[in-house]
Formats: C-alpha cells, sequence, structure tokens
C-alpha cells in the first residue's frame, strides 16, 4: 500500500482502466471460478444497490425476494431488503417490488417465484442478524429454484466472506455457485473502503452492452489506487498466512469448547455458527430467583439481557462482543482472523480454560501454569488473580445462593465463557458448575 501512494500514479480518472483493479478482479475470480466479472464500490450497502439495478437490468423483471431478519444495508434499495422495522420505520414508502419470504422455507420461496416476476433472489448465507444458519437443504433449494424460475441468484457475502466461516465464501459450505457474489467490509482488511460485486459475463454484458451504455452505472470513487491495492494485500494475506484454514480449525475448536459449557448453565442455549462467525444463544432460566429476574429484563425491553453482558465484557475484560440484532438473545462472536497469532492455549478438548475445581470456601488458581496463592472473593466467587480476570460464576447451581441481588446475577452471566477465548488471553481463571462434564 505504501508503496502505491508513494508511486503517485494517475488515479480516479473516471475513463481510465486501472491496472490495479483488474489485477484484483483477477484474483478475487480465482476463489470464484464459475464467475467472470468484477464491479467495485466503496461498501457493502453499494454493492447491494449495484446488485439491485444488475439484476433487474439483466432479466427485466421489476421484483427482488429477501429473507425475513436479512440485514443488506441502509441506503434506500439495501434498505428495502433489511427486514427490521428498527431501520426502516421513518423511511417508507420503500423500494417497491421487494417481497419478504421466512429464512429457511423453500416452499415460500418458490410460492414467490412462480409468477416469474422475480429478477432475484438475495440472501445471506448465514444471518448476521442472530447467527441463523441454513438447513443443508435451503441453500441448494434455492439455487435449484431460481434456474427453474429464470431468476438470478446472490450471495450477500459482505459479512461472512472472505474466509470468515473458514471458506473463502460461506455457499461454498453448501456447494452452490450463485449468479452473483457480493463482498466488502474484510475486502481491504478494513482499512480503505472498497466493495466488489462478482458476476456473470451474462449478467454484466447485459448492464454494459454498448459504448453509450458504459456509464449508466457506476462510483467515482470505486477502483481507488489505495483500496485495489489494499484489497491485493488483504488477498495476499489471506494465502501466505492460511487464515481461512485457521479461520476453520479455531472457529471448531471455538465452537466445541463453547457447546461443551451449554449444559452447565441454565442461561445458555444454543452454541452455533461457522468458522470464526459464531452466536451464543442465551434462554430463559428454569430457576425462580434467575427467571424473576430475566422476566424483568425482557418486560423492560426484549433483549436487554445480552447488553448487560456485552458492557461488562468489554469495559472490565476488554473483550468486544456485539448482541446480533434488535431483541435478539444471541450475542455474536467476529475475532479477528489473524488473532491465533496470539495463540490460544489449546487442549485435546478444544479451549483450555484453566479451571481447577475446589471446595467452595477457598482455592488457589492456576494462571499462567502458576499457582498465585490469591483467594477468592469470599461473596461472589470472583478470582482477582489479573486485570483480565473473570469473575467465577456457576449459574446453573450456585448463582442464586452466592448472589444477593437478582441483577448481579443477570450481569455475572455475561462473564462465564469469554475472556480467554476470543482474544487469547491467557490470564483468565474459569470455575465451573458441578454440572460441567
Amino acid at each position: 500500500m505504501k508503496s502505491v501512494l508513494d508511486s503517485d500514479l494517475p488515479n480516479l480518472v473516471q475513463l481510465d482502466v486501472s491496472t490495479l483493479a483488474g489485477v484484483l478482479a483477477e484474483r478475487l475470480l480465482k476463489y470464484v471460478p464459475y464467475l467472470d466479472k468484477v464491479f467495485f464500490a466503496n461498501s457493502g450497502a453499494e454493492c447491494v444497490e449495484a446488485a439491485i439495478k444488475f439484476a433487474r437490468g439483466a432479466t427485466g423483471r421489476p421484483g427482488i425476494v429477501y429473507c425475513a431478519h436479512a440485514f443488506h444495508g441502509l441506503s434506500y434499495g439495501a434498505l428495502s431488503l433489511t427486514d427490521d422495522p428498527n431501520f426502516r420505520s421513518g423511511f417508507e414508502p420503500l423500494l417497491p417490488g421487494c417481497t419478504s419470504i421466512p429464512f429457511n422455507d423453500l416452499a415460500a420461496l418458490e410460492q414467490a417465484l412462480s409468477s416469474r416476476q422475480v429478477a432475484a433472489f438475495i440472501v445471506e448465507p448465514i444471518q448476521g442478524k442472530g447467527v441463523n444458519l441454513p438447513t443443508d437443504e435451503f441453500l441448494p433449494g434455492a439455487a435449484a429454484l431460481c434456474r427453474k424460475y429464470g431468476t438470478l441468484m446472490i450471495a450477500d457475502e459482505i459479512q461472512t466472506g472472505m474466509g470468515r466461516t473458514g471458506r473463502f465464501l460461506a455457499v461454498e459450505h453448501w456447494n452452490v455457485e450463485p449468479d452473483m457474489v457480493l463482498l466488502a467490509k474484510a475486502l481491504s482488511g478494513g482499512h480503505v473502503p472498497v466493495g466488489a460485486l462478482l458476476t456473470r459475463k451474462n449478467v454484466f454484458d447485459k448492464i454494459f452492452n454498448q459504448m453509450d451504455r458504459a456509464v449508466v452505472h457506476g462510483s467515482t470513487f470505486a477502483k481507488n489506487d489505495l483500496a485495489m491495492a489494499a484489497g491485493i494485500a488483504t488477498l495476499e494475506v489471506l494465502e501466505s498466512e492460511k487464515l481461512v484454514e485457521a479461520a476453520a480449525k479455531r472457529g471448531a475448536e471455538l465452537r466445541l469448547a463453547l457447546t461443551r459449557m451449554v449444559p452447565g448453565y441454565e442461561l445458555l442455549k444454543e452454541v452455533r455458527g461457522k468458522g470464526l462467525m459464531i452466536g451464543v444463544e442465551f434462554g430463559p432460566p428454569k430457576s425462580l430467583r434467575l427467571k424473576a429476574s430475566w422476566n424483568v429484563l425482557e418486560t423492560a425491553n426484549k433483549g436487554l439481557f445480552c447488553q448487560l453482558i456485552t458492557v461488562p465484557l468489554f469495559k472490565d475484560h476488554k473483550i468486544l462482543t456485539q448482541v446480533s440484532g434488535h431483541g435478539s438473545h444471541t450475542i455474536k462472536l467476529l475475532p479477528a482472523a489473524d488473532h491465533h497469532r496470539g495463540g490460544l492455549p489449546l487442549d485435546r478438548d478444544g479451549v483450555r480454560f484453566r479451571h481447577r475445581l475446589q471446595p467452595q470456601g477457598s482455592r488457589r488458581d492456576l494462571v499462567a501454569g502458576q499457582d498465585t496463592g490469591r483467594q477468592r472473593h469470599p461473596q461472589i466467587g470472583v478470582s482477582w488473580t489479573s486485570r483480565f480476570a473473570c469473575p467465577a460464576i456457576a449459574l446453573y447451581r450456585e448463582s442464586s445462593r452466592i448472589i444477593a441481588a437478582p441483577f448481579s446475577a443477570i450481569i455475572a452471566v455475561g462473564v462465564l465463557v469469554f475472556p480467554e477465548v476470543i482474544v487469547g488471553i491467557t490470564e483468565a481463571s474459569i470455575t465451573r458448575s458441578p454440572a460441567m462434564p
């Protein structure tokens, strides 16, 4: 990137054909050999807008079908395909001809496509809002229905692509070959705004089919040298450091470790995802005291529980997580693709949480292989072994006994799982519930 800046090449000449754009396009298409052309933009939302225009222009049809709980962006076209009233309210009416179907519902998709007025079906292979995975039949079935009814299939890989799920594209998990693939976010390694729409030649040629239509769609800063260089550098790092393979391996280990904890904590409901895109879902507890606290929070604001986890995780433990959507009970984990550099401590079960089960009255902590001799807090079972130390609260059987205030119990669950796992902090200490295997 520095060499590109230092070279001071002509840049952003609107009639220019950028050499770096050609190089990046060629390298991207090597990962997606069934597609032929690349259109560059500045963001994921711009890619979605381009996809809508390309689909309508190539098919001559007005309709776009998308899935419930989808998120495709906040510009007007993209917002029309985003199924969330929190984003849509106040900005309607939006783009006409856009129809929502339930995720994983092939019957509903076929009903929508059977009119033969649908230009495209756009779908996130794994939905970012909720980390919702498709059934094994959904994406292959959707691709078959699109071919049957002459509809283009668009894979929104803006969050799932670039190796996030352990494959370069998430659709590879289901052997699906869409007509368009949208990439952004990680394409520049987070350094420069950039997006890319990959598509088939017959689609591209119907949009830019003659000289006077060469400018029917474009973007002022698309293909700028800095963005193209950042994209090339990102692909080189993905390859040289084998980050896609690392995401698959580390993600599997992380999901295994978290899944093994579910039986021991009654507020943990499910762990799901692929690669380093993981959702940890919480659910209503069974014990009366925790259930009362849960109900109070749900009455105040659905999904507030997860906010009470993410805030102390970041503030007290420097662990960045995200609630996966409005009113959601799922926290989303998106560790950096190169997080393995810090070295997760592993054992045969996946991630080693460095715990030692000891009697309730006192215990010593094993921190980085050393016995610190420090006593835990007598009231809430917190082991202050370092500034990243994790409050060791076993919620299934112990929380109602050792936490006096119900809200403290709700907040305390937030630091059950994550400290060492996500960012490789090796000085955390976690106590299991007696129910843990």
